[in-house]
């Protein structure tokens, strides 16, 4: 377990120094997809709805779709979208930085499917962190961490993502790509079958650190100066730890996610 964790500081310790790199054409303020995320001294405030269906890893678990309002805030020191907060503690040179507070509904009933039924319920967790983001004329880069504040998982996650974004006219197309690395706590939590919840169908499983790969695009279309549609599509691939679990029956997930929103 040591060596893992000290594998994951000496990876976590070169994005930082890459994302540190100076730039000859780094451009602080470089534009962002719909919804954006405007560095801007005037706070902002957003309302939207959003829809999203994306397939669940989970044997015969099928497609989770959901529905939702949508509030953004974005101040000078704090911003919030969805289930997402941070508070910005500043820049240096290209490079911003915030803390990072987050939701996320990654539990599941035992009856949401046949292979779940007997499982113990699995819970969302509430995360806190730090994320940083690099802008630049080629890529936005952006590198987030993050560790369970609620203790159901006691797990870790690290993310590295890529995104560029391309203008004409009303239209902004921004494609992305990025790795997610989760902790063998956060594996086991979500993916893994205890002792006591294995079955002649379901064998004991201890799970794993691994790394996911992450693909998409996301669009967006601005109806009027305060008026915008968006629509993200993103394929996901998971890594050995999730796909060698018994509960799991594919090796990519597909998902897409839409919606409008009206800026103040």
């Amino acid at each position: 377990m040591r060596s893992q964790y000290s594998r994951l500081s000496l990876l976590a310790a070169c994005i930082a120094a890459a994302l540190l790199l100076p730039t000859a054409h780094a451009q602080e303020n470089a534009p962002t997809s719909v919804p954006q995320r405007e560095d801007s001294q005037a706070a902002q405030w957003s309302l939207g709805l959003a829809a999203g269906t994306e397939q669940s890893p989970y044997r015969g678990y099928g497609n989770k779709t959901r529905a939702l309002p949508l509030l953004m805030y974005n101040g000078r020191y704090f911003q919030f979208m969805g289930t997402t907060a941070d508070l910005k503690l500043g820049t240096l040179g290209p490079v911003g930085f915030t803390l990072r507070a987050k939701y996320t509904d990654d539990g599941y009933e035992g009856s949401d499917a046949p292979i779940l039924n007997g499982m113990e319920k699995r819970k969302g967790s509430f995360w806190v962190g730090a994320n940083a983001i690099w802008r630049n004329p080629y890529a936005d880069l952006s590198l987030e961490w993050l560790t369970d504040a609620s203790g159901n998982s006691g797990g870790q996650t690290l993310k590295l993502r890529a995104e560029h974004q391309f203008k004409a006219g009303n239209f902004t197309l921004a494609p992305y790509l990025g790795i997610n690395w989760m902790s063998s706590d956060y594996v086991d939590y979500y993916f893994g079958v205890r002792q006591n919840e294995a079955t002649a169908q379901r064998a004991a499983y201890q799970g794993s650190s691994t790394a996911n790969l992450i693909g998409g695009l996301r669009t967006g279309y601005r109806l009027t100066p305060s008026q915008s549609l968006f629509l993200d599509v993103h394929v996901t691939r998971y890594g050995s730890g999730i796909t060698d679990s018994p509960l799991v029956d594919r090796s990519s997930a597909a998902g897409v996610r839409a919606g409008y929103l009206y800026r103040f």
